[in-house]
């Protein structure tokens, strides 16, 4: 079972990209590009293997194994990955988060940020689809 995460436009507000997967297509949300590092940049370029694991926060989610460098990535529900070092909010800090589509969302400075809109649907069409079983993920730009 393959998942591919294709990822297009990378901005201070965050990556956003596409999750293709068994005729399925959703849009997701990372963080920036800031050179693989913890909590602030989504992870490279790759292919990994996921696997369920159960989050102390999020529940059981699939996890993203052997990110050079990184630990606890997971993919789960979230709608903002911005760059909080450029005032922007992120509910993420490394992980990918599926949604059904993009728009914005008022933050509480009071400017809009793009965002990932229905988010707990969408992963829950990856759950379902990957029924509880492994595969592997490329993250390709």
């Amino acid at each position: 079972m393959i998942v591919t995460l294709k990822r297009g436009q990378s901005t201070d507000q965050g990556t956003f990209g596409r999750l293709l997967f068994g005729g399925n297509t959703l849009h997701t949300i990372e963080l920036p590009w800031r050179e693989n590092k913890r909590r602030i940049s989504c992870i490279p370029e790759g292919i990994y293997q996921c696997a369920l694991v159960n989050s102390p926060r999020f529940g059981r989610v699939y996890g993203v194994r052997n990110v050079p460098g990184r630990d606890h990535i997971l993919i789960h529900a979230s709608n903002l990955a911005g760059d909080v070092n450029k005032g922007w909010v992120t509910q993420l800090h490394g992980c990918i988060a599926p949604c059904e589509r993009l728009g914005a969302i008022k933050i509480p400075d009071g400017r809009m940020q793009r965002a990932g809109l229905v988010s707990r649907p969408a992963l829950r069409k990856l759950m379902d689809w990957a029924n509880g079983k492994p595969f592997t993920l490329e993250v390709v730009c």
